[in-house]
């Protein structure tokens, strides 16, 4: 179950993102200086303007109302128009839950280090894209509420795919591996575990296998949502 994309769009991208950066390496700069000489930290490479930043965040965030409420494709019956109304209102939990979470749990971490309290606002916009990469696949499936904890789930997904690729000297300038790769991957198996019998039927027209969450519920510890979600 994948409504709008976190595995064949995203997660696919990701890998992508993975093999190019290893293929291409690192910019100068970053973890080595000129002549080939690892710096004992490594060099952050800062944006050219982060309002721009910023903009081109909200444009995304503004997009993925067309891109998950669309997954549903029609909208021409009551059940339709619930999936899809469903979608918008998870989306913008998801997204909000994962910048917030980026942001404090960054500023948390950053704190303990420096013991300076800062926000980085870019962790932010990319904690928001994440929990919207994360949120795709089970937008119109897991209730508002599982939407908040995927999004949460999402930010510290992409803080440890960036601290991840950090440790292993892999230069992703934009963060795009653990935003895609890293949030496409939790989405998918964010279905297995949250999806709701309710939803499922509204937006698929079947519940006979939802999250492993609801299923223990159902007393059956079903696992095969949550197989499948695994395999894909």
């Amino acid at each position: 179950v994948d409504l709008a994309g976190s595995g064949p769009v995203h997660m696919t991208g990701g890998c992508v993102a993975i093999v190019m950066a290893v293929i291409l390496g690192p910019r100068m700069g970053r973890f080595y200086d000129r002549d080939g000489t690892p710096y004992d930290e490594p060099r952050d490479i800062a944006g050219h303007s982060v309002a721009l930043q910023f903009l081109g965040t909200f444009c995304l965030w503004f997009g993925w109302y067309g891109f998950n409420p669309g997954g549903t494709l029609f909208i021409s019956s009551a059940s339709f128009g619930d999936a899809a109304s469903l979608a918008a209102v998870n989306t913008s939990i998801g997204a909000a839950a994962g910048a917030l979470s980026a942001m404090f749990t960054h500023t948390i971490i950053d704190e303990r280090k420096t013991g300076i309290v800062t926000y980085d606002l870019t962790s932010t916009m990319n904690g928001c894209l994440t929990g919207l990469v994360a949120i795709t696949a089970p937008c119109a499936t897991v209730e508002p509420w599982a939407a908040f904890v995927i999004g949460m789930i999402a930010g510290w997904v992409y803080l440890a795919g960036s601290f991840l690729l950090v440790r292993l000297k892999i230069d992703d300038a934009v963060d795009a591996i653990p935003v895609h790769f890293g949030g496409g991957l939790w989405g998918l198996l964010s279905v297995g575990l949250f999806t709701a019998p309710g939803r499922l039927q509204t937006a698929f027209g079947m519940d006979d296998h939802v999250g492993w969450f609801y299923e223990w519920g159902r007393g059956s510890g079903n696992f095969t949502l949550m197989g499948i979600q695994i395999i894909a």
